[in-house]
């Protein structure tokens, strides 16, 4: 079996790549730092191969497909993504349009090239990062980052009825975290004002879950909890209640 992760240098990429190479999969390993990723690929027991590359760029990201086409994918996690904390008008617009390219662009054409190459195997698991932010109507502060979520879920569900619909045995799902402790709140300048969970954690719980074929996966009760009961809440609520969460975290 093999698996290729991107934003695989740290966090939860970094855990599943540990997760999975101890259930014996090879691994491709795509991240920004290759410093980083030839540590991990020393650290880890299994075949390992790195490819550093900027996933914000469209055409490496159709490099990266074109290099990995016939490795013969089992497992494609979609992890790369990052994220910024502030009012709309205070982020960088090149900022925004990294980010956009990076939740977005790259994991849309990821998915579709090897979705395609699983449908005519009939085999294969894709899961795709996206955040418990997609459940919101809108994220003020982190404008950007939770409308770039809120497609990956929205993809990632359309995705999964055609494959049903095509009584297709490649399997897609959806990882929904909440707060995660990894390098993400460094790079959006964020403080949670819950208690994260370990990444190790939702690595090893995504995986399984995906490995089972579900579609929504979020790890923690608080979650499943917040999920629920936010159908009862009118959007102009949740959104002052967001704006407020938010509010919190910048530094």
């Amino acid at each position: 079996m093999k698996a290729l992760i991107t934003g695989a240098s740290s966090g939860i990429g970094l855990e599943i790549a540990k997760y999975l190479a101890k259930k014996k999969y090879e691994l491709i390993l795509v991240a920004r730092n290759k410093e980083k990723l030839q540590e991990i690929q020393q650290k880890l027991r299994t075949k390992t191969t790195i490819i550093a590359m900027d996933l914000s760029d469209e055409q490496k990201v159709k490099e990266l497909y074109i290099l990995t086409k016939n490795e013969d994918i089992d497992f494609l996690i979609n992890n790369a993504g990052f994220g910024k904390c502030n009012f709309f008008t205070n982020i960088e617009l090149s900022d925004e349009i990294e980010m956009i390219n990076t939740n977005i662009k790259a994991l849309h054409i990821l998915t579709k090239m090897f979705l395609k190459d699983m449908i005519k195997k009939d085999k294969g698991y894709i899961l795709n990062v996206s955040s418990s932010a997609a459940f919101l109507p809108g994220g003020p502060l982190m404008a950007s980052y939770y409308a770039t979520k809120s497609y990956v879920y929205s993809l990632t569900l359309a995705i999964w009825y055609e494959l049903k619909k095509r009584k297709s045995k490649v399997s897609i799902s959806c990882l929904m975290p909440g707060p995660v402790d990894t390098n993400f709140n460094n790079v959006a300048n964020v403080k949670f004002s819950v208690k994260p969970l370990k990444a190790s954690y939702v690595a090893e719980y995504a995986i399984e879950k995906t490995l089972k074929k579900h579609l929504l996966i979020i790890p923690g009760f608080k979650m499943k909890l917040a999920k629920f009961f936010e159908r009862f809440i009118p959007d102009k609520i949740l959104l002052k209640i967001t704006y407020r969460i938010q509010k919190k975290k910048l530094t």
